[in-house]
């Protein structure tokens, strides 16, 4: 594998301590092994890597052994002290406070770098210690939508299981039956069971001892079907999950769980097929796709995120809104404009009302998509949204690709338009001077406070699992 940026630093470091300890400058050492001074500062600092036959000669040069050259310790305290300070600054913590980072000089003294490195390992110290609230999850959630986007939302690895597992179940093609998922359970030993008093807390609760997984009788409101119930149960075992140790862990469990369960009933190889003869035709469309596998429009939209950009070359984006406006869905790889708080989380955050996202909760028809171009500062993008409505109220489900990949699309046709410069304030957080002029000072809006932002998740075996809850259940039925 090639190395990291924070092993090229700790080369230059060494690369850099050989030169001075023998009184090379920069072109003096460049002229003996016959490259230029500027191209030996950039490997200084960390941002070339040098080639094999370059390291013999620095070696050569400087009288000591290549290995010396790539050992991963400083040459010495400053060196520590630098590329320390570098590594806390290119960490996750530090990167959500969107603060510069501090570019290291000579003149900077080691006493600076240390009371630097004193506030990074107290951040740090903090972080390690935040209690078990929707806080530390969003924290956690954030780091793990900026990770997925890195691997354009694809995981091989549970593309191939699921893939293995579906054959070994007789599965072909179509939408998955429940019969299907029941000879999945089957096979790794288990029986699926409804009752109708699992513990509030819980989705389903899987009995090791006895080999059985207890579903609820009927679909959750929201989309979650027993089926991706059931599978999801499964992938417990079969990705050899252990309990969460934080909240981290926990939400990359659960994204793995939905995306294996998003694999059975989504195939990749039948659903890529399906997806390129789509693109073929220039006919793609997130209702075709849901209806040739038999999911909902959120599954279905989700699902394309994992394929489009790794086997049709796409970027896209995938928003959830709720009535108010609301993220509490999304992904990104397109570059995008989204809203975010200054730990770089998005979720919660209130979505442009020009989005199309919002647009499609004042069309008077509902039953079919939502299309429009949207111009933003990052350009403009193609947008395809589908409504809909839970015990909860309204929700829109977008999907949308930069203007160029919309020609693949159902839908490209549409005139409708409209303009974004969010974040800018004045796009549509503000209200009309006239209006804001009128009511200036003659109104008082009581918010409606939602009590999970106060109340921490129960904090038992699993992150938002009562265990008792569970214990009492399982006892209930053994």
């Amino acid at each position: 594998m090639p190395p990291t940026s924070l092993e090229l630093s700790t080369l230059g470091h060494r690369i850099r301590h050989q030169r001075i300890s023998h009184g090379f400058t920069l072109d003096e050492l460049g002229e003996r092994v016959g490259v230029a001074g500027s191209q030996l500062s950039l490997i200084e600092n960390g941002k070339r890597e040098p080639k094999l036959s370059l390291l013999q000669a620095i070696a050569t040069a400087t009288g000591v052994e290549v290995g010396d050259l790539l050992s991963s310790e400083p040459p010495n305290r400053r060196a520590a002290l630098e590329i320390e300070l570098e590594r806390a600054q290119a960490s996750s913590v530090f990167r959500q406070l969107g603060v510069a980072p501090v570019k290291v000089t000579k003149g900077m003294t080691d006493d600076t770098l240390e009371s630097l490195l004193g506030l990074h390992r107290e951040l740090q110290r903090r972080e390690r210690e935040a209690i078990a609230t929707p806080e530390e999850a969003r924290r956690a959630n954030t780091e793990l939508r900026l990770r997925m986007r890195e691997l354009d939302n694809y995981l091989p690895d549970i593309e191939k299981l699921a893939e293995k597992q579906l054959k070994a179940a007789g599965h072909v093609s179509g939408a998955l039956t429940h019969r299907t998922v029941s000879i999945m359970a089957e096979k790794l030993g288990f029986e699926l069971i409804y009752v109708n008093d699992l513990p509030h807390s819980a989705r389903s609760v899987t009995d090791l001892e006895h080999g059985r997984i207890y579903l609820p009788p009927a679909s959750i409101p929201g989309g979650h079907g027993l089926r991706s119930m059931a599978l999801q149960a499964m992938a417990h075992r079969l990705l050899g999950h252990k309990r969460p140790t934080d909240y981290a862990d926990f939400l990359q469990q659960r994204l793995e769980i939905n995306y294996y369960a998003a694999c059975c009933l989504m195939p990749e190889s039948a659903s890529v097929a399906f997806l390129q003869q789509a693109k073929k035709d220039r006919n793609l469309a997130v209702e075709d796709f849901r209806d040739a596998f038999g999911t909902t429009h959120e599954a279905a939209g989700l699902r394309l995120t994992n394929l489009a950009t790794r086997h049709l070359g796409i970027p896209l984006h995938f928003l959830r809104v709720d009535g108010s406006g609301a993220i509490t869905r999304v992904y990104e790889n397109d570059d995008l404009p989204l809203p975010m708080d200054v730990t770089g989380a998005v979720d919660g955050q209130i979505a442009c009302r020009r989005f199309s996202a919002r647009a499609a909760f004042s069309e008077q028809n509902r039953t079919t998509e939502h299309y429009q171009y949207t111009d933003t500062p990052a350009g403009t993008f193609w947008c395809s949204t589908q409504t809909g409505t839970t015990s909860e109220g309204e929700f829109s489900i977008t999907v949308g690709v930069p203007f160029d990949d919309a020609r693949w699309f159902r839908g490209r046709e549409t005139q409708k338009r409209a303009t974004s410069t969010c974040p800018d304030e004045s796009c549509c957080r503000r209200p009309p001077a006239a209006v804001a002029e009128r009511w200036a000072g003659k109104a008082w809006p009581s918010a409606r406070v939602h009590m999970q932002m106060f109340s921490p998740l129960p904090r038992g075996s699993f992150p938002g699992v009562d265990d008792n809850e569970v214990y009492d259940f399982l006892e209930r039925h053994v």
